[in-house]
C-alpha cells in the first residue's frame, strides 16, 4: 500500500482525503478490511488519533463500518449524499410537509417554554418582517424565516434548533421561488401578517394549542396552494 506522508496541517482532512482515494478509486473495493490504526497512521505519518478521525468521518459519509473484533471494512465507494443535498433537491412538497411537523411541534414547547427574553426576541422579529414587506422576495423571506427560527428557539430544544439550522437554507431558496410562483405578495405585500401575530401572541400568553393551529393552518394552507399549481 503506497499512501505518502503527509503535509503538517491540517492532518485530519488529509488523510480522509487520501484514504478516501483508496476507497472512490476502486484501490479498496467493497468488503476490504482496512489496515490497522497503527499501520495506517505510520503509513501516513501522523498519529493514531488522527486516523482515528479520519474513519470517523468515512464512516459517517456511509464509505466504511467498524465491526467490533474485527476491523473496519469498506460499506461503499460513493460517499453517501448529505443532508443540505439532499433538501436541495427534494421536492417543495416534502419539504413543507416536514417543515409542519418540526414547527408546529417547536410553536407547542415555545408556548410552554419562552422566556420574557424570547418574547421579546419575537416581537422584534413580527415587526422586521413587516418592515422588510417593503423590501425585495429575498429580504421578506429572510426577515419570515428569521421570525420563525425566533419561535424555534424558544421551544428550548438545541436539536430542534440544530435541526431548523440545517432546514432553513434550502428552504428559503424554495420560499423564494414560492413567493414568485404564487404571487404571494401581488396584493398584499406581508401576507400573513395577521396569523404571525396571532402566533406570537398565544406563545407570550403561554396557550400551546392556539399556537399549533395557528401555526399548522398557516403551512397547510401553503401546502394546499403547493399541491393545486
Amino acid at each position: 500500500m503506497s499512501l505518502g506522508a503527509l503535509n503538517p496541517s491540517p492532518l485530519v482532512e488529509q488523510a480522509t482525503e487520501r484514504l478516501l482515494e483508496q476507497i472512490t478509486s476502486g484501490k479498496w473495493p467493497v468488503g476490504t478490511r482496512l489496515p490497522g490504526e497503527t499501520t495506517l497512521a505510520k503509513t501516513l505519518g501522523v498519529g493514531r488519533s488522527t486516523v482515528r478521525e479520519a474513519l470517523r468521518a468515512l464512516a459517517g459519509a456511509g464509505l466504511v463500518q467498524a465491526r467490533q473484533g474485527s476491523g473496519v471494512f469498506v460499506i461503499a465507494t460513493e460517499p453517501a449524499e448529505n443532508w443540505p443535498a439532499r433538501l436541495r433537491r427534494a421536492a417543495i412538497t416534502d419539504v413543507y410537509e416536514v417543515r409542519i411537523m418540526v414547527e408546529t411541534g417547536a410553536a407547542r414547547l415555545a408556548a410552554t417554554r419562552r422566556t420574557d427574553e424570547d418574547i421579546e426576541t419575537l416581537r422584534t422579529a413580527l415587526e422586521a418582517r413587516r418592515a422588510a414587506a417593503t423590501g425585495d422576495d429575498a429580504a421578506f423571506v429572510d426577515a419570515d424565516i428569521a421570525l420563525h427560527a425566533a419561535v424555534v428557539s424558544a421551544a428550548r430544544n438545541p436539536v430542534l434548533s440544530d435541526l431548523f439550522a440545517e432546514f432553513a437554507p434550502a428552504l428559503r431558496e424554495r420560499l423564494i421561488d414560492l413567493v414568485d410562483l404564487l404571487g404571494l405578495r401581488s396584493t398584499d405585500p406581508n401576507p400573513g401578517d395577521h396569523t404571525h401575530a396571532s402566533l406570537v401572541e398565544a406563545i407570550a400568553a403561554g396557550d400551546a394549542d392556539t399556537a399549533e393551529r395557528v401555526l399548522h393552518e398557516e403551512l397547510t394552507a401553503t401546502l394546499r396552494h403547493l399541491h393545486t399549481t
